[in-house]
């Protein structure tokens, strides 16, 4: 998986990198028990702070995507809890949906890109 860090962006740099991980999970780029790059290296690679990286890695883990291995690293372990996934989605989805109310976005158009979305996924069900 390719990393980019846009550095002229507003979101700090951990959590597009907390992002972009994220997302190569969902597209199975990374699977369960991959291992991710050591702290050092992916800070090399892209050219970020190593603290940076470890407070990415750092929130993956406290959010249930990876776990610490000493002699692995960080490795993707998906958490099962999908009743905590689902109301931490829910809470999300709240304010984002509150947001696109208050732009008169309709339910359709956001059934759309939900649609859209899903489908860069490989048509998750």
């Amino acid at each position: 998986m390719i990393i980019e860090i846009d550095f002229n962006s507003d979101e700090a740099l951990y959590l597009q990198l907390r992002n972009q991980i994220i997302m190569g999970i969902a597209t199975s780029q990374f699977r369960e028990g991959d291992s991710l790059p050591s702290v050092r290296q992916l800070a090399d690679t892209i050219g970020i702070n190593m603290h940076t990286v470890n407070k990415a890695y750092t929130v993956l883990k406290q959010e249930g995507y990876v776990k610490v291995d000493r002699r692995k690293g960080a490795v993707i372990a998906i958490d099962v809890d999908r009743m905590r996934t689902l109301e931490e989605l829910k809470r999300e989805l709240q304010v984002t949906l509150a947001k696109s109310r208050c732009k008169n976005i309709s339910k359709e158009e956001i059934h759309e890109l939900i649609d859209e979305i899903y489908g860069e996924y490989g048509g998750l069900k």
